[in-house]
């Protein structure tokens, strides 16, 4: 059985949470003091803690200081603050400092059990992402649990230390570029240069002397000698994007280079070795464009030694889950905002949608979500997508889900028949202000002001 930790002076609120957790083994605890002896002695995965403890529990001060305690010696553990009616601000507070959620009393069975069964499985989800980060590929910076994702990182992970030529293949916007990066800094030039350049990018006219470099006076212009990206990647990694749209003219050069590994500036003459590892990447169809005669079959045979196939982000799951808590957490750094997670909708909604942008489009979506969201968790809309099928059908026989969907749809129409007044709602719906409340945390429904 699940250990919980209840923190709690109230011998009545004791024996009701000890019966609501009657699935659990219960521990209790009346202060700061033996709050952490029970923490340390059992572990629990989560911890429900009354603000107001002695010495002075008609005020926040000991329960703050307890939660503060709890997640420093455990930062992984789930608190869920137990507050009275007229606590709020103590409530947001307490959540402010790490605590997982809060619950205003009087105690509901079923809601806090809901609560608690959320805590304990956000736990163990956590604790399994962190168990496969540490077995996972090395290449830390590739984010992704899906088979195919594995499969290309354990491709790059094995590679990486050799010199051989390598082609990325992806649609746009899917990370090759990510990548390249990984599989240099994992390799044994990792120390030197990576130089990238988008063959796309840059008109066909001077897409030469970028690479090559050019001679003083080679052309109108050219008031002093400059080196190529393929002379200052010298013992690195030259990294060349969208090589599928290479002028053919220029693909010759590139083939003579990557066989001889020596290259000429623009409007010179002596030969210049160069001592790199290439890798290449494409969204296009290299074969198709080798039968059509628009690619060297040579040059692809070249480029090509190895090939790792990555895989558009409609094909790895809940891959778009995983990336987004990580852009989620770079975009809260870089803003400075403090967005928890992501409502149901939201999560739903990213996993329907089909992503032609792929990992670049999420990355869009959540920025301008980060900054425009307004609630603690991002909802659907903020990332402008939309659930789809969200009515039940015959295949949806989860009660919980059912009766989840059905109860936020009743309390959103109620909402807007009491024209946003948060008593008549309560009464509309024949329940109480704090369970009003409850639920709408529970549900995550931020667009619904309980100020």
């Amino acid at each position: 059985m699940e250990n919980i930790l209840v923190v709690d002076d109230d011998l009545g609120i004791q024996k009701q949470l000890k019966w609501s957790f009657a699935g659990y083994e219960v521990i209790f605890a009346e202060d700061r003091a033996s709050a952490i002896t029970q923490l340390r002695r059992f572990e629990p995965k989560v911890v429900t803690l009354d603000l107001g403890l002695p010495p002075d529990p008609a005020n926040a001060t000991e329960g703050m200081a307890t939660l503060e305690e709890i997640l420093a010696l455990a930062p992984q553990t789930k608190v869920i603050v137990v507050t009275g009616n007229n606590d709020k601000k103590n409530a947001l507070k307490a959540i402010n400092l790490g605590a997982y959620d809060f619950y205003q009393k009087p105690i509901d069975s079923d809601t806090i059990q809901i609560l608690v069964s959320r805590a304990i499985n956000l736990f163990d989800l956590e604790k399994e992402n962190r168990h496969l980060a540490a077995v996972a590929p090395s290449m830390d910076k590739i984010i992704g649990q899906s088979e195919g994702i594995l499969a290309a990182s354990r491709k790059a992970e094995r590679i990486a230390q050799t010199d051989i030529s390598t082609l990325l293949l992806g649609e746009s916007g899917t990370g090759k570029e990510v990548f390249a990066r990984s599989i240099h800094e994992h390799s044994l030039r990792k120390d030197k240069p990576f130089v990238a350049i988008n063959c796309a990018s840059i008109p066909e006219n001077l897409l030469e002397s970028e690479l090559f470099g050019y001679e003083k006076g080679a052309f109108t212009g050219a008031n002093k000698t400059t080196p190529g990206k393929i002379e200052t990647a010298q013992h690195g990694t030259l990294f060349l994007d969208e090589i599928g749209d290479m002028p053919i003219g220029l693909q010759a050069k590139m083939l003579r280079f990557l066989q001889e590994r020596v290259i000429e500036r623009v409007g010179g003459r002596s030969e210049i070795p160069v001592d790199i590892r290439v890798i290449c990447a494409t969204h296009r169809d290299v074969q198709a464009m080798v039968a059509e005669q628009t690619f060297r079959e040579d040059l692809y045979y070249r480029i090509g030694e190895i090939s790792i196939v990555i895989p558009p982000l409609r094909d790895r799951g809940n891959d778009v889950v995983l990336l987004a808590r990580t852009f989620l957490s770079q975009y809260n750094n870089e803003f400075k905002t403090k967005i928890k997670g992501f409502s149901e909708s939201a999560i739903k909604a990213m996993t329907q949608h089909k992503w032609p942008g792929n990992i670049r489009e999420l990355q869009n979506k959540l920025k301008a979500a980060v900054i425009m969201a307004e609630g603690s968790h991002i909802q659907a809309d903020d990332l402008n997508l939309h659930v789809l099928n969200d009515e039940p059908t015959t295949n949806t026989l989860n009660l919980r889900e059912v009766r989840e969907l059905a109860e936020s749809r009743a309390i959103r129409h109620a909402y807007q028949v009491a024209e946003q007044n948060m008593s008549r709602t309560a009464e509309l719906l024949g329940v109480t202000r704090p369970t009003l409340y409850s639920l709408i945390d529970k549900y995550h429904m931020d667009d619904i002001k309980t100020g």
